[in-house]
């Protein structure tokens, strides 16, 4: 059972004097009344935990953050990590610096490619824990376009067959960090990758540690398999459960503005960054929460 019942759009709940508003029927919430530059009294990180939890994702706006900013507010949810191929911030490894498709900056010659490689995800699954959740800042924005899309993934394991659901339960996945970044480097660096991080296998459903709720844990990006069936009917499996995140009614659509800031529960969601503003410049900054092994 879901461990928050889904709550009305309209309807606006309080936290600890933060409103809450969401932004959607499935997820998605906007939290108000707080100020990221300031430290937090340990209640209102509670609130905000307990809203991310609720909504899976949290949208703060006018919130014009600082680096030490942004790294203490993604401490309080945990301990921080970097990444083994996306650029950081000079000064500061826990921030990572994201152009266009996860680090790639935008050249006309590479567009079309960068696009095609643009997939919903969930991220870092080719670790072994993959993050508990990411903290995105807005850097540059363009004047239109650049959204990001958020779906829920138990709202989808929710609405799968019960007898896909049963045969699901035992299959386990494999996920591949030169899925996504192999084509980027060159070989002796996709060596180093492969070395660095081999590949690992995650349940296709996985238990979230704080609300117990399942949740559908294939991607596009990393996962690159599942185990235990025959080669053409896995493929034709995996291939039917990432069909699922893309639609609508499990999704909500976040517009940024100049400083907003997106916190979204890693375990619970997949998401898109909408390649659809070139030639203008998007810039984010994230803080990436450490996670737990799936279960």
């Amino acid at each position: 059972m879901n461990a928050f019942a889904p709550i009305a759009a309209s309807e606006t709940l309080d936290y600890a004097g933060l409103t809450v508003t969401p932004e959607g029927p499935v997820l998605g919430a906007e939290i108000s009344g707080v100020d990221l530059r300031h430290p937090l009294a340990p209640e209102i990180v509670a609130a905000i935990r307990t809203a991310l939890l609720r909504h899976k994702v949290v949208f703060f706006r006018d919130q014009d953050i600082s680096h030490q900013d942004h790294v203490r507010f993604g401490r309080y949810f945990g301990d921080l990590e970097g990444h083994p191929v996306t650029a950081h911030v000079p000064g500061f490894p826990e921030i990572l610096h994201i152009e266009a498709a996860d680090g790639m900056k935008l050249r006309e010659e590479i567009v079309p490619i960068v696009r095609a490689a643009n997939k919903w995800h969930t991220d870092v699954t080719f670790r072994p824990a993959p993050s508990m959740g990411g903290v995105l800042r807005m850097r540059q924005m363009p004047a239109q376009g650049g959204d990001t899309l958020f779906a829920d993934t138990a709202a989808i394991y929710r609405d799968l067959p019960d007898q896909l659901k049963d045969q699901l339960a035992t299959l386990k996945a494999e996920h591949d960090i030169l899925q996504s970044y192999g084509y980027r480097v060159d070989e002796a660096r996709r060596q180093e990758l492969r070395a660095a991080h081999p590949v690992q296998v995650h349940p296709v459903v996985r238990t979230h540690p704080e609300t117990g709720e399942k949740h559908l844990f294939v991607n596009k990006v990393f996962t690159t398999r599942i185990l235990g069936l025959p080669e053409d009917e896995a493929a034709r499996l995996l291939a039917e459960l990432l069909d699922r995140v893309k639609t609508p009614e499990y999704q909500v659509r976040f517009r940024w503005t100049p400083n907003a800031v997106v916190f979204w529960d890693n375990r619970a969601t997949q998401h898109y960054a909408i390649l659809d503003y070139w030639p203008q410049e998007r810039v984010v900054e994230r803080v990436t929460i450490q996670g737990d092994v799936p279960f």
